[in-house]
């Protein structure tokens, strides 16, 4: 499942157990619709704590809808995670696509505040501590 909520400052999505391309692509249909007469940068606040690893069908969804939010104007973007497995893909994935350099990845099982420090690097540009937030192995 995927949601998407427009918020005064961009969008907020989150991602659950999506495990099909199919819902991904129906994630970027809709995002095409809703971006269709953006104006302006935005940000992007990414939920992914209960998403299941991507097949490979699913990653190149995800690279397609991650490329296109860039394209229409996204200035940063920070996705939560709690799972050492999708956070190896979605640093991956952001590498291949160079979202990479505008997305920070906070891992909601070690940070308590994730989400206040993941809005002040979407408002702030206020880097979280990598060395203190990494996402570990359980």
């Amino acid at each position: 499942m995927y949601e998407i909520e427009e918020q005064s400052w961009g969008y907020r999505i989150t991602f659950g157990r999506i495990t099909t391309s199919n819902e991904l692509l129906r994630w970027i249909r809709e995002s095409e619709k809703i971006l269709d007469n953006k104006q302006g940068e935005f940000f992007v606040f990414v939920d992914m704590r209960t998403l299941v690893p991507l097949d490979k069908k699913a990653q190149e969804a995800m690279r397609e809808g991650q490329s296109f939010y860039r394209r229409k104007g996204m200035l940063r973007s920070v996705v939560i995670l709690s799972s050492p497995v999708i956070a190896a893909q979605f640093r991956r994935i952001g590498g291949e696509t160079g979202i990479g350099r505008w997305e920070r990845y906070i891992d909601a099982s070690t940070v308590a505040d994730w989400e206040k420090v993941g809005m002040n690097w979407l408002l702030n540009a206020v880097e979280p501590d990598e060395v203190n937030q990494p996402i570990h192995s359980k």
